[in-house]
């Protein structure tokens, strides 16, 4: 029950964060996909660097344990459901996570968006058998892998590289990326006045 408990406090803090740097704005979404804002994604940059930063930083130091290091499988399917994923991004505006906390902020829209995805996911579920048979849920790249190997871990790494210090260097990259980031790459169009009617 505590394990629920520290998800639930846990999830809404997150929820709380996304929504103050307008992750559940679907016009903040749309600025940074169009470049004219990118203060999201300089948010979104820090914040994967840093947890990247402190995920491998602390194996290294003995502080956080590889065995819960979960890497996804790799597979034909997981690069279509991402493109798909980006295009519905760009189109609504919210991703999965943005969608739900857009939903509690009281956002209308937003609620389209989740019974959307909802119904979505179901309908995968119910056309899963055909999906396996086509083929596009075999393993590519050796499946869970990870860019570099991990001491300790149970998954392979592509390089001989190693994949604890290949992660902090990083994340510590997407960091001073973040912060050299600048708040726009394209200027915002002028307003222009409405035609004389």
């Amino acid at each position: 029950m505590s394990s629920i408990l520290l998800a639930v406090v846990i999830g809404a803090a997150f929820g709380a964060v996304l929504d103050r740097v307008g992750a559940s704005n679907p016009n903040a979404i749309n600025r940074m996909l169009n470049l004219t804002d990118l203060r999201l994604a300089k948010s979104i940059l820090l914040a994967i660097g840093t947890g990247s930063a402190l995920m491998f930083g602390g194996q290294m130091l003995g502080l956080v344990e590889v065995g819960h290091m979960s890497v996804k499988t790799a597979y034909v399917g997981v690069f279509l459901g991402g493109l798909m994923l980006g295009a519905g991004w760009a189109a609504s505006g919210y991703c999965p996570g943005t969608g739900v906390v857009a939903v509690a902020a009281g956002r209308k829209d937003a609620l389209f968006f989740v019974a959307g995805g909802l119904l979505g996911a179901a309908a995968y579920m119910v056309t899963y058998p055909a999906w396996k048979a086509s083929g596009l849920l075999d393993k590519i790249a050796g499946g869970a892998v990870t860019l570099g190997t991990v001491p300790g871990s149970k998954y392979e790494g592509l390089t001989a590289l190693p994949g604890d210090i290949l992660g902090l260097v990083l994340g510590l990259g997407f960091v001073a990326l973040a912060f050299a980031l600048p708040e726009r790459l394209v200027r915002r169009e002028a307003t222009q006045p409405a035609p004389a009617e």
